[in-house]
């Protein structure tokens, strides 16, 4: 009998051991609950002192200041009179912030479900003037999305981190990647096959016109004439900035699902999505007209308009394609905004923002670079030069200086020379651990 017990004993012994000296390490998107009092959101903003940038987001130029985006906790702002030498001068703490615009000296900035509106006059003391609240209802940052509960008037949010941890196996598992952790506690809905899309564009602008400044390739706001236009996932919303301090919520336009983006250019509004292009009139601005759309397969969707041709890339990825996707560059006649149709299509690998300033086209690849081409022929691109060191997600090219960003920070470039791009400086991003 006791060598019967014995026996079973041995084998649980090895099996123990075996699992004991077996470790995995896994890497997964962890989702962190976060809840937010509306008391808390609306307290007064106003600027600090600098702060190191992090998660870096949108980027927009004005005058000689940069203003790069905290995702979801304020802007950074840069005195950027000289590009050689950007110098921080402070940081806006503004929760729930993903995109900006500026009209004259006002600022517009989301903060979760109200639009913000900031005085600039003095970069350095930046304060509050007003606030449309309950401005938008529920929003989404790639992979995550927040919503309004009117009930108990808290936001509901979740936090996104990138987690690595060791544990003990039973020396037989292969599975060491688990892409998403979704939280057991989730308020709203949860969609994870969007993500931002990239839409560059210069403001419109005329000598007697207010300025306005320019927006990278994620814009989700734009601005023409007297009309502030935001998209989010599923709408077009208008706001009347007349008076800029006082922004006023005007009409919303329904345009279904996977919204991402918006381009202002020649009183037209593009509006890219993950399934293709809307094209409207914004002849009466408060009252935009459908004329169009192009659909594509399902993908990232950016773009950047000039005269007659839309560039558009696609990039089919796990968050916004589909299996087999092409990552590509489209060119596609716009002559006709009634009836666009693509005239050329390029190979590119995972093709992110793009701009713009003819006849230099920058197009951002993410991990693979930075590549400019000389679009002087739409239907015959040529390329003028890659960097393949550089992380790169959206770009401004402006006056000559092109401002590139990505996860590891801000690169300035200046592109007198397209062939031979010459960096100027970076501000380096410090990634959380």
């Amino acid at each position: 009998m006791k060598a019967y017990i014995l026996a079973l004993i041995l084998p649980l012994f090895y099996l123990t051991s075996c699992t004991d000296n077996c470790e995995q390490t896994r890497t997964y998107r962890k989702y962190t609950p976060i809840q937010l009092a509306l008391s808390d959101l609306r307290q007064p903003i106003s600027s600090g002192s600098p702060q190191t940038l992090v998660n870096p987001g949108k980027l927009y130029v004005k005058d000689q200041y940069v203003f790069i985006v905290e995702v979801k906790k304020g802007i950074h702002v840069f005195d950027n009179s000289n590009p050689s030498n950007p110098r921080a001068i402070s940081f806006l703490p503004i929760p729930g912030n993903v995109d900006i615009a500026v009209r004259d000296n006002i600022l517009y900035a989301d903060s979760y479900i109200d639009l913000v509106a900031l005085d600039i006059s003095n970069p350095t003391a930046i304060k509050e003037v007003s606030r449309a609240e309950t401005g938008f209802v529920y929003g989404m940052v790639g992979r995550t999305s927040w919503s309004y509960d009117k009930q108990t008037m808290k936001i509901y949010d979740q936090r996104e981190d990138i987690a690595t941890e060791t544990v003990k196996t039973d020396c037989e598992g292969t599975f060491n990647v688990l892409p998403y952790l979704v939280p057991i506690a989730w308020f709203g809905r949860y969609y994870e096959t969007f993500a931002f899309a990239d839409v560059a564009y210069n403001s419109m602008k005329s000598p007697t016109a207010p300025t306005t400044g320019t927006g990278g390739s994620m814009a989700r706001f734009a601005i023409m004439n007297n009309q502030l236009y935001v998209v989010n996932s599923s709408s077009l919303q208008l706001f009347d900035i007349s008076q800029p301090a006082t922004p006023v919520k005007g009409k919303t336009v329904s345009l279904g699902w996977s919204v991402e983006t918006i381009f202002p250019y020649r009183n037209n509004l593009f509006i890219g999505t993950t399934t293709g292009m809307y094209i409207y009139d914004a002849t009466s601005p408060a009252e935009p007209k459908q004329l169009s759309v192009f659909s594509h397969v399902r993908s990232c969707d950016p773009v950047v308009v000039h005269e007659n041709y839309a560039y558009v890339t696609l990039r089919g990825t796990s968050t916004c394609g589909v299996a087999g996707t092409q990552d590509v560059l489209d060119v596609i006649d716009i002559t006709n905004l009634t009836s666009p149709r693509v005239v050329k299509t390029y190979p590119l690998d995972t093709p992110y923002g793009l701009g713009i300033d003819y006849p230099t086209l920058f197009v951002c690849q993410g991990n693979k670079g930075l590549s400019v081409f000389d679009a002087s022929n739409p239907l015959d691109l040529k390329a003028q030069q890659t960097f393949a060191n550089v992380n790169a997600f959206d770009v401004i090219p402006l006056s000559k200086t092109l401002l590139t960003i990505g996860k590891d920070g801000l690169y300035q470039y200046d592109y007198s020379n397209p062939t031979a791009l010459r960096l100027l400086s970076k501000i380096d991003a410090s990634p959380a651990n």
